[in-house]
């Protein structure tokens, strides 16, 4: 299971890749298949993908990333940098608290599989009708950059 380290941020496990499969390589667009049926999980879920070569993203950070994300129980993309071709940047401390938790400690240049149950996501608020109030959301995050 994941749990957090010493550094404050969460240890990956292979524990998220029970909830999705990812295919494509790493810095390419990926694949992202959520696994239906199953009970969502009641903690945030990491597996690094890809571990990447520099530097580890530190809390609060600021990075530039591609990222696509599917809802666990609509099975449908909500959101994809890759789709609008774009990388986006913003700081760690600006975003859900799965993503604040659960990009600390990547490297750049790596993939991570993120499972975020919806306390950690959006709740019963979504900014979109494309996820369900407290859908639990799935991630494959690449740091391109962390300054």
């Amino acid at each position: 299971m994941s749990t957090e380290s010493t550094s404050g941020s969460i240890k990956p496990s292979n524990d998220a890749r029970t909830y999705a499969s990812v295919t494509g390589a790493c810095g390419s667009e990926p694949t992202l298949t959520v696994k239906q049926g199953t009970n969502p999980p009641t903690k945030l879920l990491v597996s690094d993908l890809c571990p990447g070569t520099g530097a580890r993203v530190k809390p609060g950070a600021y990075v530039t990333a591609h990222y696509t994300g599917i809802g666990l129980k609509t099975g449908q993309v909500f959101d994809s940098s890759w789709v609008r071709g774009k990388s986006i940047q913003f700081p760690l401390d600006g975003v859900i608290a799965g993503w604040s938790e659960g990009i600390p400690g990547m490297k750049v240049g790596g993939r991570r599989l993120l499972v975020i149950p919806g306390e950690l996501a959006y709740g019963p608020n979504p900014p979109t009708a494309a996820i369900l109030p407290n859908e639990t959301l799935v991630f494959v995050v690449d740091i391109i950059s962390s300054p």
